[in-house]
């Protein structure tokens, strides 16, 4: 403990301020929105589904500031066939939770993941 205090107050007598680095990175930049392990296991669970039935075969996680995104693919070299966005800013709005397809077209968004994802119960349904 008192090497720290030593330290401190060396920096300080030299004009510097020393600053903790977590404190540091929260403030110049926040944390990127991210999917939490329940919601994750749900998207997973979905997309178990869709592979064993051979329409998906690649996916991606996409980690941004304002939205965390899930996309999934028909080919690895092709854009993704369905994007299953988390964007918090919109949780009081329409709901923080959306399917996008590729033209970008929202196809189905809630507050709440479980009800967006049955969206795929529905499409698996119309293939049929």
């Amino acid at each position: 403990m008192t090497d720290h205090n030593e330290h401190s107050g060396l920096a300080e007598r030299r004009g510097r301020i020393v600053i903790d680095l977590s404190e540091y990175r929260e403030s110049r930049d926040p944390m990127p929105v991210a999917f939490h392990r329940l919601e994750l296991n749900q998207i997973l669970r979905v997309y178990g589904r869709m592979v064993g039935e051979g329409e998906w075969r690649d996916y991606a996680i996409d980690h941004l500031r304002d939205r965390a995104v899930f996309s999934v693919f028909k080919r690895s070299g092709d854009l993704p066939a369905y994007t299953i966005e988390k964007n918090p800013k919109l949780a009081q709005k329409q709901g923080a939770f959306s399917i996008v397809n590729t033209q970008g077209r929202i196809l189905k968004r809630g507050h709440e993941l479980a009800q967006v994802m049955k969206f795929f119960d529905k499409v698996q349904k119309l293939t049929d």
